[in-house]
């Protein structure tokens, strides 16, 4: 077999640059598929398999369907590999929480444009920022405003080329993830802060968050409707619209409306508005960018049945303190899953729902699925784990000593396909 790989220790992306721990390459050629990489590797540790042509295609797809700038939310992973491949796919705009986050990607793409979206920052995080070319803040309160004009450098009054964003606070929604209870400024609030930003900053703009894995396009209409009545109330020129992250992908249990769907809406609530046509809408994908672009590969280590008609248990070498956080979390993501059987085989045609554990000692290592696979699971056999690309590795830990994983580029589809994210992706591969 000619193929190519490389394998990593596992440990939370962000350190990887700063441990350089790799092993030696095992083959050299074209990319393999999932199930050679099980067949030559025969690996009892989880492995990251990543999707180059994916991402490039996601990303290719969202920049040129998206009527405006799409900043690709590090936090979701910040994987070199991923980064690079998002840069390949035409993401030039990067929605940074952390200095960490400005430093990797200022160190990777010197010419990038980087955005401090995260709503709350410490003093020295926020000159530190400024001082790599960082330009663009979100702020949710007047003393978070203070903070930047204090720690951004003073010309003859102030910094002339801040650009300041207000983030809105939204009622809460119906989306997978609610993220209404943490950040935003309640409506009246952020019109002042707004007319007060228009004051010192040569951009200023509105944004909010409808929440991850947001099924509605809808949602983002009636999230602009509301930004329209504090942009009113404000009654100062408006630069940047931001409708933030949310975009949903697909899942075992759920298939969302196309991509297609969601701009939509969102081209008609931005219409609605009637903003100058210098303004500039902005969005925050992270989840719909990279979420098929990884799956993961874990081993059967036991199988235990619960009796008669009851669902079945399979116990993993990766859980919830891995890679499969979302998977165990009570939002009950259900993500795809196959099998991969030593010499090729694929089990038995009948499928039965199967809950699965991870490889530590605490009891909430249990992700509840459930999981369709062939009645014949065992022990020994490996199951492929689609949709991770988005807080998979990105979560990692290393609890009760289970913390290592590999990684490996494969040529292979994603296990699911999220409709108007994937187009050409073939062509792509």
């Amino acid at each position: 077999m000619n193929v190519y790989s490389f394998a990593r220790a596992a440990v939370p992306p962000l350190d990887r640059p700063i441990l350089r721990r790799r092993a030696q390459s095992r083959y050299q050629g074209t990319l393999p598929a999932v199930t050679e990489v099980v067949q030559a590797l025969r690996p009892d540790d989880p492995v990251m398999c990543l999707r180059p042509a994916t991402l490039r295609t996601t990303a290719r797809n969202f920049v040129e369907q998206f009527p405006g700038d799409a900043l690709y939310a590090v936090k979701c992973n910040p994987e070199l590999a991923i980064l690079r491949g998002l840069w390949d796919g035409g993401v030039r705009h990067f929605d940074a929480a952390s200095m960490t986050e400005v430093k990797l990607v200022r160190g990777l793409f010197p010419d990038a444009h980087i955005h401090f979206m995260h709503p709350i920052k410490s003093r020295p995080a926020i000159a530190a920022s400024y001082a790599l070319g960082v330009r663009d803040y979100v702020i949710d309160s007047l003393d978070e405003l203070d903070k930047v004009l204090e720690e951004t450098p003073r010309l003859p009054v102030q910094a002339r080329d801040l650009g300041l964003l207000v983030r809105l606070s939204l009622p809460k929604g119906d989306a997978v993830y609610d993220l209404s209870g943490k950040f935003g400024a309640p409506p009246a609030e952020a019109a002042e802060i707004l007319r007060l930003s228009r004051k010192v900053a040569v951009r200023v703009g509105l944004c909010f968050h409808v929440g991850s894995q947001c099924m509605n396009p809808a949602a983002y209409e009636t999230a602009l409707a509301l930004g329209g009545q504090v942009i009113a109330e404000a009654g100062v020129p408006i630069d940047i619209v931001d409708v933030g992250g949310g975009f949903p992908v697909s899942y075992a249990d759920m298939v969302p409306p196309a991509l297609s769907a969601f701009v939509a809406a969102i081209r008609r609530g931005y219409d609605r508005l009637g903003l100058s046509a210098n303004c500039r809408l902005w969005c925050e994908p992270g989840r719909a960018l990279v979420a098929p672009a990884e799956s993961l590969v874990v081993r059967v280590t036991a199988r235990r049945e619960r009796g008669r008609g009851q669902i079945g248990t399979l116990f993993i070498n990766d859980g919830v303190f891995g890679a499969l956080s979302d998977a165990g979390a009570s939002c009950g993501l259900r993500f795809p899953a196959r099998l991969i059987r030593d010499g090729g085989g694929v089990g038995a045609e009948e499928l039965l729902p199967f809950e699965l554990f991870g490889p530590t000692c605490d009891s909430a290592d249990r992700m509840r699925g459930p999981f369709m696979l062939p009645a014949d699971v065992r022990e020994g056999d490996w199951i492929e784990i689609g949709q991770l690309g988005a807080y998979g590795s990105t979560l990692r830990t290393g609890f009760n000593g289970f913390g290592h994983a590999g990684l490996i580029e494969v040529r292979d589809q994603p296990l699911m396909a999220t409709p108007g994210y994937l187009e050409g992706a073939s062509k792509a591969a």
